[in-house]
């Protein structure tokens, strides 16, 4: 894609292109009802799609060198109701009744979305170009506290190592 392309696209839709790239983190899984606690590696790829208007991102999370968690997500701004929106489909099979949304905060997008579970909350910290904090917290129904899920740092791979360019 090219940077006239990219000029074409509205402030919101260009400050998803943060998330393009070939990504690599290590990871720290907390001990919850779905996982056990420990070190994880992840490869993440994200591409911008229609012109920059979505972002499409597969995220694989590696535990003693098997994956252990796969998510696609789909990053895309709602010009309609001013949020930035994520649609994730994983390897744990839940259907999303609908999107998370959230805003940017600076370098920072939060986006939150509710289930019967209860409610999820990610945050992107972008620490610069080529590197960005991801936290996930989980807020069961019934509870007033945030438990840790995952949290990593992840760091741009050059594209001579990523296959791209």
């Amino acid at each position: 894609m090219n940077a006239a392309t990219f000029s074409s696209l509205s402030a919101d839709h260009q400050r998803l292109q943060a998330l393009v790239g070939a990504w690599r983190g290590e990871e720290d899984v907390a001990e919850t009802q779905w996982a056990d606690g420990g070190p994880a590696t992840s490869e993440v790829t994200a591409e911008a799609q229609f012109g920059g208007l979505f972002v499409v991102q597969r995220y694989r999370q590696r535990r003693d060198g098997t994956v252990s968690f796969g998510a696609h997500s789909v990053f895309g701004f709602d010009q309609q109701n001013s949020v930035v929106t994520m649609h994730q489909f994983d390897s744990m099979g839940f259907v999303p009744a609908s999107p998370a949304t959230g805003a940017w905060e600076g370098n920072t997008l939060t986006l939150l979305r509710s289930s019967p579970r209860g409610a999820a909350r990610v945050t992107y910290d972008f620490d610069g170009r080529d590197s960005y904090r991801m936290r996930l917290q989980f807020q069961p129904v019934g509870s007033d506290a945030w438990q840790e899920m995952v949290s990593g740092l992840y760091r741009r791979v050059p594209p001579s190592e990523s296959g791209e360019g």
